[in-house]
């Protein structure tokens, strides 16, 4: 099975450098690397520079210069248009660093032929889980990690997990042709942030199965290009904001007709999760956030283009 991956940069050559060079350890070594860089030409230089035009083991590493920032998902659209050659893609977040191991174990988990789309175990490097999949909770608009917290050792059951995944976490997920064929590419007008949920409800209304590959491990610096990583009162308005609209977006794209029940709890939620830490600012970033879902607004922000 050849593998595109398909990495989204954004003013990180840092990131990119940590994340190809582990890359070039994988043990599974049919595969090659797709960059694309949304933040602007200079950015795009600075890659050219750092990165290798191929790896120890022969793979390929082709840059492609966005046409403007396209977000994450307009992002990787580009990336799987240009590797139409793919049978399968693994979307990696330029902050992740994968395992040896982890390239193969997500390969065998979907070459096993009854999954369509296949993710592994995203980690910290303090050596807690941050996710094995996720559980959506559509009455409410919110995200539930599988396996947040509990230390790397933990051993998951891949069946049990199988049966509760809902999404697949952005930061690493292999997507294999039919998952594409059977749901499209992603939608590029959430621009960051939930993207990935919605592509893999609207796959699973189209038939698409989820796989777990216990054994693909890929460590993850969390929101190093976002200012997601921040202590939750430091939070910037990008992420607060975005995350929130997009919930939303994701309740009235997936299920229309809770959305006015789910906009009222999940505004309610909203704001308590952050009264409790005492992020007052950070009310005020979700609720304009909550008000642009409401108002099904997309793509970037004013605010941000302007």
């Amino acid at each position: 099975m050849h593998v595109a991956v398909v990495i989204v940069g954004f003013r990180n050559t840092g990131d990119l450098v940590r994340c190809i060079g582990a890359l070039d350890g994988s043990h599974y070594a049919d595969f090659d690397v797709i960059v694309v860089e949304n933040g602007g030409h200079q950015a795009f230089e600075r890659d050219v520079a750092a990165l290798p035009a191929v790896l120890s083991g022969g793979q390929p590493v082709r840059l492609v210069e966005a046409p403007g920032n396209l977000g994450f998902a307009g992002g990787v659209n580009l990336g799987i248009e240009r590797t139409p050659e793919a049978d399968a893609w693994w979307v990696l977040n330029p902050d992740a660093v994968a395992s040896p191991e982890a390239m193969g174990e997500l390969v065998k988990r979907l070459a096993a032929g009854d999954c369509d789309a296949a993710g592994g175990v995203l980690h910290f490097a303090d050596g807690t889980i941050q996710s094995v999949g996720g559980i959506w909770q559509s009455w409410i608009a919110r995200a539930v990690s599988i396996g947040s917290g509990a230390p790397l050792s933990t051993r998951f059951d891949q069946v049990e997990v199988e049966a509760k995944l809902d999404y697949i976490v952005g930061a690493s997920m292999l997507i294999h042709r039919r998952f594409r064929e059977k749901a499209g590419l992603m939608r590029e007008d959430y621009f960051l942030y939930a993207e990935e949920i919605e592509w893999f409800l609207r796959g699973a209304k189209a038939g698409t199965r989820l796989g777990f590959a216990p054994e693909a491990l890929v460590l993850h610096h969390q929101g190093t290009t976002t200012g997601w990583s921040e202590g939750i009162r430091k939070r910037p308005k990008m992420p607060v904001y975005l995350d929130e609209r997009n919930r939303i977006l994701v309740s009235r794209d997936q299920f229309p007709v809770r959305a006015p029940i789910v906009a009222i709890g999940s505004l309610l939620l909203m704001i308590v999760r952050f009264a409790r830490k005492r992020a007052w600012r950070q009310i005020g970033y979700g609720i304009q956030g909550w008000i642009a879902g409401v108002g099904g607004k997309r793509g970037v922000p004013r605010w941000m283009s302007g």
